[in-house]
């Protein structure tokens, strides 16, 4: 109660000040006779905007606006703020985190675009804005320029790359295909393998392939084939043709980037010929259709059992060709003489290696023979230089009292022991004098110490 008295009063004093001002206006207009002044109604800051407010919002509920993204910022909240502008004026807009988080594409600075919506008037600031419940790019559609954004930023990091590809193997025995489990393109898959590789065994992992929540569940089956990856062999993701509209679960960049990170080589096969999704630039194959990708990952078994029978006769025949040449090689063999009587060849070899040995130890002797002789002659010489001969002879060898060879009498003097080596011992004897011999005598006596010295 205490609180409607208070609305009262409020509203009281709002009634008593509004009529202040009209008074007050009144008597500014015609100070001097207020009676005929003509009515004017004043208007607060607060009233004035909630008037306009009405009637903008009123007049503008469903707009169209054609104009280029300036001042793009997004808040942390979700909401998206930007400015749409032409050559000649400028439109503040809003759009709501339910409308923004709806966009398939990214907006951009420059971006030309169609804004629906409505206008709404902020009185605090007290401007007028555009409230923006759709939003498409001019001259292309949302989803392509989607598209289009989404495979620019996932070339720039690499994930088309060919290096990046794993192969196919030639024989799977266990297939994964993550598609709707009752559409059409899940039986033409099962059908065309079945015909083309009977012994291979089929896992489908079902999941919705479009509408809200699709991309979710086919990246979750594609991570879940990668942490069982070691119970498959290859991988089939796709779905039958369709619009833009009913593919784009294929382009979202949460199932491109876990076709990328899955470890299992996947075949992408979506849509018609036509159609090409960011799915099938990731996975390591793309076909055109689910068709195709069955063909394209099982090898056709009456091809093979057609290369295997020619793979076969061939082997036979170049088995036949070796054991031909080995044949006629050993019987080849077995007509030389050395294999039909090796007896024969032994005692040839045998004489062959006596004959050998017998010349070698002539030549031996023969090389003995002729050291010894020269052995001999050496020895001849040597003999015919040794002193021992020269003292046969009835010379003697005189050492004077250090021991060494006299050769001179000089330095001898009287008194001094001297030792003379005769063929057979020595003398020993004091010299009573010591004197020098004619020249022929001393040039002899030089002779016989040059031929001892050279000994």
């Amino acid at each position: 109660m205490a609180r409607g008295v208070r609305h009262v009063r409020a509203c009281a004093f709002s009634l008593r000040r509004q009529h202040l001002l009209h008074l007050q206006c009144e008597r500014l207009m015609n100070p001097q006779d207020p009676l005929e002044a003509p009515a004017v109604v004043v208007w607060t800051v607060s009233e004035l905007t909630a008037r306009i407010k009405r009637s903008l919002e009123r007049d503008f509920t469903a707009v169209c606006v054609v104009g280029e993204i300036s001042q793009f910022k997004k808040a942390a909240s979700g909401h998206v703020y930007l400015t749409l502008k032409d050559q000649g004026a400028v439109l503040g807009a809003a759009m709501w985190r339910n409308a923004a988080s709806r966009l398939p594409f990214k907006l951009e600075e420059g971006l030309e675009v169609v804004a629906r919506g409505s206008i709404e008037v902020y009185p605090p600031r007290g401007s007028y804005q555009l409230i923006i419940t759709e939003l498409n790019p001019c001259g292309v559609g949302a989803l392509q320029l989607a598209f289009r954004q989404l495979v620019q930023k996932l070339e720039a990091e690499g994930l088309f790359r060919p290096e990046h590809k794993v192969a196919l193997p030639r024989f799977p025995s266990r297939i994964a295909v993550v598609t709707s489990p009752t559409g059409a393109a899940v039986r033409d898959i099962i059908r065309v393998i079945r015909r083309r590789w009977p012994p291979a065994e089929i896992l489908v992992l079902p999941t919705r392939v479009q509408g809200e929540g699709a991309a979710e569940e086919i990246a979750a089956q594609i991570r879940l084939l990668d942490r069982h990856r070691d119970r498959f062999d290859v991988a089939i993701v796709g779905r039958g043709g369709g619009s833009l509209e009913d593919l784009w679960a294929f382009n979202e960049e949460l199932v491109a980037r876990a076709i990328y990170e899955c470890r299992l080589p996947i075949v992408s096969a979506v849509g018609h010929e036509t159609d090409v999704s960011v799915s099938d630039l990731v996975a390591d194959l793309r076909a055109a259709t689910p068709t195709e990708a069955a063909e394209k990952v099982v090898p056709d078994a009456s091809e093979v059992r057609v290369h295997l029978n020619h793979l076969a006769r061939r082997v036979a025949g170049l088995l036949l060709a070796a054991v031909s040449r080995a044949r006629a090689r050993l019987e080849g063999l077995s007509a030389r003489p050395a294999l039909c009587h090796p007896e024969t060849r032994l005692r040839e070899r045998a004489q062959r290696l006596d004959e050998i040995l017998e010349s070698m130890r002539a030549s031996m002797d023969h090389a003995m023979a002729l050291r010894s002789e020269g052995l001999r002659a050496e020895a001849g010489k040597l003999e015919a230089l040794s002193p021992l001969r020269v003292l046969e002879r009835g010379y003697s060898i005189t050492f004077g009292p250090d021991g060494r060879v006299l050769r001179s009498v000089d330095g001898l003097a009287g008194g001094q022991q001297i030792t003379s080596r005769v063929m057979r011992g020595e003398i020993r004897s004091s010299v009573s004098d010591a004197r020098v011999l004619d020249e022929p005598r001393a040039q002899e006596v030089n002779l016989a110490d040059e031929r001892i010295d050279d000994v």
